[in-house]
């Protein structure tokens, strides 16, 4: 019988015995990867490098997917089993090139970590006029894992891994006008928008895959300073985020709550290697992780946040959504994913 996390049906917590301090390395322990075939993309800094650098500890080959290959072979110039490739998230031939290299060699593909992404930018289009956080974040992934499913479903118990955010619980998804061509751009707002798709796409993919042993996960990875997501924050963002007051001066409060809450790089990579290793998830997916746990559904949607809240926002789980959005994604994509 197929499960499905629709409205959350699935969503809570399953005792994993770690905790939000756990590092990567803590979670990959006694887990063998050797023979294993992983793409990440964005493998090549900040969270995606420690997701790299991990799988590749346990035995995995790693393909890494990134825009600038040369500039990923000097961060992983002392890591084996990684391969580098060129891709492009908001160019729809690049995507199709990718895949295609992909499929043609005959590999399995028994991780796809879509991990690439951008926050809090100002307004950008791609080429197809698309606002480039829904783009790059949602987007570009939907059309990966589709063109990427041929490799998956051949291979025995495949994982699909998105990454998310807590800042999804700013915004659920405007299907109306999720491009913003007839409302004001908000960059906090479009990235929790995009943050949903996520979520919402991981139910879905979950539902119709699991038939075909392919299990998905999406995610919180946590609050970490070691990333540059947030270089596109100006002085009024930093007010509005509540790390600096009117006056320009250190909100103390708010940098004593961000010392509880921040996260190395090793400790924010622990969820996703979670999400895509562990044997304690094997018998269900679709859920939304944090802390390298499941986390439990946030019930206060009026509070907003542009860093988000703990927990996953209802309207994240809701099933009438996370159709919808597979049904847009292919209109937006022009990618028919058919899960046969």
């Amino acid at each position: 019988m197929k499960q499905s996390n629709y409205n959350g049906a699935l969503q809570k917590p399953i005792g994993s015995g770690f905790n939000a301090t756990s590092t990567a390395t803590d979670v990959i322990k006694g887990i063998d990867l050797t023979g294993k075939i992983a793409i990440v993309t964005g493998g090549d800094g900040g969270l995606g490098l420690e997701v790299t650098k991990t799988l590749t500890s346990a035995g995995a080959t790693v393909i890494v997917a990134v825009r600038d290959t040369e500039k990923a072979k000097e961060n992983l110039t002392s890591v084996a089993n990684v391969e580098f490739e060129t891709l492009e998230l908001t160019n729809s031939d690049s995507i199709d090139a990718f895949a295609e290299k992909f499929l043609n060699s005959g590999r399995p593909l028994h991780l796809l970590i879509n991990n690439a992404g951008v926050m809090w930018t100002p307004l950008h289009r791609d080429e197809r006029g698309y606002e480039s956080q829904f783009s790059i974040n949602h987007l570009g992934h939907f059309q990966l894992t589709a063109k990427l499913w041929d490799a998956l479903k051949k291979t025995e118990g495949a994982r699909v891994v998105n990454v998310s955010s807590s800042a999804h619980n700013y915004s659920p998804v405007f299907f109306d006008d999720v491009n913003y061509n007839n409302r004001e751009y908000n960059k906090f707002e479009a990235y929790g928008q995009a943050k949903t798709a996520t979520v919402l796409f991981t139910v879905e993919l979950d539902k119709r895959a699991q038939e075909y042993g392919v299990r998905a996960y999406t995610l919180h990875p946590g609050i970490s300073l070691e990333t540059n997501l947030g270089r596109y924050l100006g002085f009024e963002d930093m007010v509005e985020i509540g790390v600096l007051n009117a006056d320009g001066t250190p909100n103390a409060e708010a940098a004593e709550a961000m010392k509880k809450i921040q996260k190395t790089t090793a400790e924010a990579a622990a969820t996703t290697i979670w999400a895509a290793t562990s044997p304690q998830l094997q018998n269900i997916g679709g859920v939304y992780l944090e802390d390298v746990e499941v986390a439990d559904i946030y019930e206060n949607p009026g509070y907003k946040n542009p860093a988000g809240s703990k927990g996953v926002a209802v309207f994240a789980l809701e099933q009438e959504s996370a159709q919808k959005i597979w049904v847009l994604s292919e209109e937006l994509t022009n990618t028919k994913f058919n899960i046969a």
